[in-house]
């Protein structure tokens, strides 16, 4: 049995894969078992590509792609596109994330894209949107020993440059994960 068993599914948008932190701190969560994360190849394309513009070129986001992908070789989620056709979003980019959601049975589309995903939308397949701030801050509080338990290893594997409590915590803030910073505010002595 996996030690997702008892865990819902999440599928993570590639605006919240993109940007380092987001992405550190979700993979983190879902490697201590505390949600199963799902993706298809499409959203780690667009992934990919965000990783290439947030650095600017200084990476083509291919060894962060690489990484995701081994670390968690059962998130990928196929046979998605026969759902594409049938739904109906503000966005038709954004129709294989919903297909994705519905193909594997997830609970949540973690996203930062919120209005890209309105409610009536998604409740027809009984999936909420939520933001990577609303999620990871919904996760710390499910289990919280666990959790901050995965972000202090998750802190403590940043070396280039690496952060301290403090940092972690501000960077938290200045990236608009307010929920997250101040729960993590109230865990410093453990992480």
């Amino acid at each position: 049995m996996s030690r997702y068993a008892d865990r819902f599914t999440a599928l993570l948008d590639a605006c919240v894969l993109g940007g380092a932190l987001r992405r550190n701190m979700l993979l983190s969560l879902a490697e201590a078992g505390l949600f199963r994360p799902r993706w298809s190849s499409r959203i780690l394309d667009e992934t990919q590509k965000a990783i290439s513009e947030i650095t600017k070129g200084a990476t083509d986001g291919a060894p962060q792609r690489g990484a995701i992908e081994a670390a968690f070789p059962e998130a990928l989620v196929t046979g998605y596109e026969v759902f594409e056709d049938k739904l109906d979003l503000p966005d038709p980019n954004d129709k294989h994330v919903l297909a994705a959601a519905i193909s594997t049975s997830a609970s949540v589309i973690v996203t930062d894209n919120l209005a890209d995903f309105p409610a009536d939308a998604l409740m027809p397949h009984a999936i909420d949107a939520i933001s990577a701030d609303d999620f990871i801050a919904d996760t710390i509080e499910l289990d919280p020993s666990e959790a901050i338990l995965a972000l202090r290893r998750m802190r403590e594997r940043f070396n280039n440059p690496a952060l301290d409590v403090a940092a972690l915590i501000h960077k938290a803030e200045a990236q608009g994960l307010l929920q997250v910073a101040t729960i993590m505010d109230e865990y410093q002595a453990l992480l």
